[in-house]
């Protein structure tokens, strides 16, 4: 199943969305203030080549309860959602968050002081979109974050780099194996990847 091109830019792309204590903020201060908050963890490493598990955990606990990670599960899973039952709706959320922490947050481990900017939100009723750059050297990609509003406040339901929606991306991977061996092989695949990322990790 194949991943996206931009490892930094993905990175900040795991990163974004509203903290529940934080429910009066506006969508760009949720993110700005969290993309920061990772970087100086990326910033304070020895070792500048990888992650540790502490770092890990300071990330996760960072972003943790941010992403709906329900609602993109459900779009990146597409029909075969509303086959599952709820506990299985569950243990499913649970893969494609681990899936994603580990895919895309082990690229974090490449963050070489690359900058991020932010435009002022734009919000149509309950949702927003906030477009930033990350900028490398004289590169400039653009990230462009969906979020809604809730009762805790502002959370990203996709993300979109270079135009491209993460969310799309994982439907169409996903789309490719579920053809072949339905929701069975799909979830045995991720479960596959997860233990390889993690057997990766601890080598």
């Amino acid at each position: 199943m194949k991943l996206m091109k931009h490892s930094i830019t993905a990175l900040f792309a795991l990163l974004l969305s509203m903290p529940a204590w934080a429910a009066d903020i506006g969508p760009k201060a949720v993110i700005e203030s969290t993309v920061t908050e990772i970087i100086h963890v990326l910033d304070a490493r020895t070792d500048k080549t990888r992650l540790t598990t502490a770092d890990r955990e300071t990330i996760r606990k960072t972003v943790e309860g941010k992403f709906d990670y329900e609602a993109m599960a459900k779009r990146s899973l597409g029909k075969p959602w509303n086959d599952l039952k709820k506990d299985e709706q569950a243990n499913f959320t649970e893969v494609f968050r681990e899936h994603l922490e580990r895919s895309y947050g082990n690229r974090l481990s490449e963050y070489k002081g690359q900058t991020v900017t932010f435009a002022d939100a734009e919000l149509k009723g309950n949702k927003a979109r906030v477009e930033s750059k990350v900028i490398d050297g004289t590169r400039e990609t653009p990230v462009e974050y969906s979020l809604y509003q809730t009762a805790t406040g502002w959370q990203v339901y996709d993300i979109r780099i270079e135009g491209s929606s993460m969310v799309r991306t994982f439907y169409q991977d996903f789309q490719s194996t579920l053809d072949k061996g339905g929701y069975p092989e799909l979830l045995k695949t991720l479960e596959e990847k997860i233990a390889k990322l993690k057997e990766k990790d601890q080598s």
